[in-house]
C-alpha cells in the first residue's frame, strides 16, 4: 500500500510503503478511486489554525498525531471485507462519511457525531485517502451515491455536506430571501449548487479573486461583488434593497466576519463556516439589539450526508469544476490550493 504522509507540519508530504491491512471484524477495505483535496487538509498539513491577535491552535495539542494520511473526500471500491461488515459487497463503489464519533457518547448517539469529542475523522485522527487503499471501521460509513461520476461524488463528504449542513440552518429563510455568500471555492460554489437543488432563492457572491468571481456567475450566482471594493456592503445592499437576512460565510476571516455582522438586518442570521482565522469584536448590545444570530456549523452529520445525496439523486446539480490530478501530485495541489490557484475542486486518482 502507498500513502503519502505527513511527517513534519508544513513540510511535503512523503511516501511510504507498506504492506496492505487486512480488515477484521466491522472493518471494510476500499481502493481509493477519487480523494478530494480541502481546505481543511490545509490546516491538517500546517497544524495550526489562526486565532488572531498573533495565538494559534495547534492541533498537535488537540489529538492530532504525525505520520497522518490525510484525505477526508473519498469514494472507493470495497476490495475486502471483516467478517461482521453486513450490507456491503466487493466491488461495491461507496462515498465514505469521514466525520466518525466514539459512537457511544450522547453527541453520537443523537447523530451528531462530527461534534464528538473523542473523534475518530478520516484524514485527521485515522489515516485517510491520499493513499491506493483506505480501511473504513464500518460499512455505515459507506454511502451508494448511484451513477454520478465518481470525481464530482467524492467532494460531496465534506465539500457538498459542509454547505448543505450551512445551508440547512437557514430554515425556510432560503425560499424567500437572497442569501449571501462570502467565498467562492471549493464550498462556496457547491452551494451555489445545492441551492439551485433546493429551489432557494439565490444568492448573491463576494470574493476577493475575479476568477473566482467569474466561476460563481456561471454556477449560477444572482451577482458577484468584489470583497476588497471600499463599498462592498453598500453594492450588495443595493442589489437587496438594503435588507440582508442571511449571510454565510466560507471564508471565516476577520474582515470576511466582519462583513456579515456588518451587513445583517434586524433579525438576520450569520453563519460562519470557514477557518480562515482571526478574531472580531462585537459590541455586546448589538446582539440583543439587532436580534442577530451569529452561528458556526462544521461539516454535517451522516443523516446530512445521506439526505443530500437523496437529494442530488433528485435534483442533479451541474458538474463542480473538478480536475483529476495523479495522487503523486499531492505536494504541488496542496500548494496551489493554499496559493489560491484552484477553482473548485482538485480530485487524486491513485490510477
Amino acid at each position: 500500500m502507498k500513502s503519502y504522509e505527513v511527517c513534519e507540519c508544513g513540510a511535503p508530504l512523503q511516501l511510504r510503503e507498506q504492506p496492505t491491512p487486512a480488515p477484521s471484524g466491522t472493518e471494510v477495505l476500499l481502493e481509493v478511486t477519487a480523494a478530494g483535496i480541502c481546505h481543511s487538509d490545509i490546516h491538517f498539513w500546517e497544524g495550526v489554525y489562526d486565532l488572531g491577535g498573533g495565538k494559534v491552535m495547534r492541533l498537535t495539542d488537540r489529538g492530532l498525531k504525525l505520520p497522518l494520511t490525510l484525505g477526508h473526500e473519498n469514494v472507493g471500491r470495497v476490495v475486502a471485507v471483516g467478517p461482521e461488515a453486513a450490507g456491503v459487497a466487493i466491488g461495491d463503489v461507496r462515498l465514505v462519511y469521514p466525520w466518525i464519533g466514539c459512537g457511544s457518547c450522547a453527541v453520537c448517539r443523537r447523530g451528531d457525531e462530527q461534534l464528538c469529542l473523542r473523534p475518530q475523522f478520516v484524514g485527521a485522527f485515522r489515516p485517510g485517502g491520499f493513499s491506493d487503499h483506505l480501511m473504513v471501521p464500518h460499512p455505515r460509513c459507506l454511502i451508494d451515491f448511484g451513477d454520478m461520476p465518481q470525481e464530482q461524488a467524492a467532494p460531496l463528504a465534506c465539500s457538498g455536506l459542509t454547505a448543505y449542513g450551512a445551508l440547512k440552518k437557514f430554515g425556510g429563510l432560503l425560499q424567500s430571501e437572497p442569501l449571501v455568500v462570502i467565498g467562492a471555492g471549493g464550498v462556496g460554489l457547491m452551494a451555489l449548487a445545492i441551492l439551485r437543488a433546493m429551489q432557494a432563492r439565490g444568492a448573491i457572491v463576494v470574493d476577493i479573486d475575479a476568477k473566482k468571481r467569474e466561476a460563481a456567475m456561471q454556477a449560477g450566482a444572482l451577482a458577484v461583488v468584489d470583497g476588497r471594493a471600499s463599498d462592498a456592503a453598500a453594492q450588495i445592499q443595493a442589489i437587496v434593497n438594503d435588507r440582508i437576512w442571511a449571510v454565510v460565510d466560507f471564508v471565516g476571516s476577520s474582515s470576511t466576519v466582519q462583513l456579515g455582522v456588518d451587513l445583517l438586518t434586524k433579525g438576520g442570521h450569520l453563519v460562519v463556516v470557514g477557518l480562515f482565522g482571526g478574531e472580531v469584536t462585537i459590541p455586546t448590545p448589538y446582539i440583543p439589539m439587532r436580534a442577530m444570530t451569529l452561528q458556526g456549523s462544521y461539516t454535517g452529520s451522516l443523516p446530512e450526508l445521506k439526505e443530500l445525496i437523496a437529494l442530488l439523486r433528485r435534483s442533479p446539480m451541474p458538474h463542480m469544476p473538478v480536475e483529476v490530478r495523479p495522487l503523486d501530485s499531492v505536494n504541488k495541489s496542496l500548494n496551489d490550493l493554499r496559493d489560491g490557484n484552484v477553482i473548485g475542486r482538485v480530485v487524486l486518482s491513485p490510477n
